[in-house]
């Protein structure tokens, strides 16, 4: 192209358009989400600021406002104070207008004194990148198209379209409304996919929301976190310091009884508990669900397993009354149900009482294990020994 400084051959240019869209996520992952809003990580000045400058330049962003909208995400998560929630406002309109929602929550002066401290309160943001955030854009657009022609425009919107697509639609719509949950937190959090390539790890949003001040957002073996790479490799040339990761759970097969570590290694690792609890169960409710058809003919079984269903993914699931209609009355012809739900409610509790000592939490873990021993349910009682087992590694 004769009008551009830089002549590319054709094919050169959608990869020049997906890494430097590539870049604006890992500073979205890296220094938005993981170093400001959670501080997980320090990052270097430098590395900081650049991420800062790249920011204004790619996505007018203003760090306090995004800043202070994630932690009210997370204060309110899935409740009707979200700022971004498909429950809240439908799977549709967070997908397609997730931009807007910030945009409009970005207003809020209250939010941002509350939920926007120790973000940058310098020269350059007080006087350019806050006052100025779409000057970033405007200067972009005119860069691109100097250095790679009317070609440059396209690239631009493609840098324009890819944040507000898949930050702000799909890891806070389909992260909330799709995809598979390694964690019963006491939100509607998705993994949208197990290797975070595309968006940097973002993927993993049920994970986040399990451990949020984790720097690492992968917690199997088989999840990729790539933004966690990234991070590693700033880390090996002293430009990043990890703070927080989420702490790896171990099982001690063989222990008898609740003792202190597993009280802390229990409570640490809430999310997991409940998540264990619906897997170990999932082929008892199965059994009993397909018992309740000739038991009880009057239930309607695809919504008893529906209201089941949602009712396992959550550590304190908000059911909706036709759900909890459904579920009481599945309880009521069921013995094995009403167990399962019961010990499931009384194991949620002990985390209410989670301020008192040691000494009373061990023997009131304990009793919740020896009931659970005590019941006719084999998975209950094989789970029970698992909680036994939980220690710190």
């Amino acid at each position: 192209m004769t009008s551009a400084l830089l002549d590319f051959p054709w094919w050169a240019y959608p990869l020049v358009a997906l890494v430097l869209t590539h870049v604006t996520i890992a500073a979205v992952t890296i220094f938005l989400h993981r170093h400001q809003a959670h501080r997980a990580l320090e990052l270097h000045p430098a590395i900081s600021h650049f991420f800062r400058f790249w920011l204004w330049l790619t996505t007018g962003i203003i760090t306090r406002e995004w800043v202070a909208i994630h932690r009210k995400h997370h204060a309110h998560c899935d409740q009707a104070q979200d700022p971004h929630s498909p429950r809240v406002y439908g799977i549709r309109r967070v997908l397609w207008a997730g931009a807007e929602l910030y945009r409009e929550a970005a207003h809020d002066q209250e939010m941002l004194e509350r939920y926007g401290s120790n973000t940058p309160d310098d020269w350059l943001e007080r006087r350019l990148y806050g006052p100025h955030s779409l000057a970033g854009i405007g200067s972009l657009l005119v860069i691109e198209i100097v250095l790679f022609g009317p070609i440059g425009l396209s690239i631009w919107a493609v840098q324009m379209a890819w944040i507000p697509i898949f930050a702000a639609g799909v890891i806070n719509g389909i992260g909330h409304h799709w995809g598979y949950r390694s964690f019963a937190t006491r939100d509607a959090s998705r993994n949208i996919l197990p290797w975070g390539i595309l968006i940097g790890g973002e993927e993993l949003h049920n994970n986040h929301h399990a451990y949020a001040s984790s720097a690492r957002l992968s917690n199997r073996w088989w999840e990729i976190d790539l933004g966690w790479l990234y991070i590693r490799g700033l880390a090996a040339l002293g430009l990043a310091n990890v703070k927080r990761v989420a702490p790896r759970l171990r099982v001690s097969p063989g222990k008898s009884a609740c003792d202190a570590e597993t009280v802390q290694a229990i409570l640490l690792h809430r999310c997991d508990v409940f998540a264990r609890y619906a897997r170990s169960l999932r082929r008892t409710l199965k059994a009993e669900m397909h018992a309740l058809r000739t038991r009880a003919p009057d239930l309607h079984m695809p919504d008893v397993a529906g209201a089941l269903h949602r009712w396992s993914l959550e550590e304190t699931p908000a059911l909706s009354a036709p759900d909890a209609r459904v579920l009481a009355q599945a309880t009521d012809a069921s013995p094995v149900l009403d167990t399962v739900c019961t010990m499931r409610e009384e194991l949620a509790a002990l985390w209410q009482r989670s301020t008192q000592s040691r000494e009373q939490l061990v023997a009131q873990f304990e009793a919740w294990c020896q009931r659970a021993d005590a019941s006719s349910i084999e998975a209950l009682r094989d789970f029970s020994r698992t909680l036994r087992g939980y220690a710190m590694r």
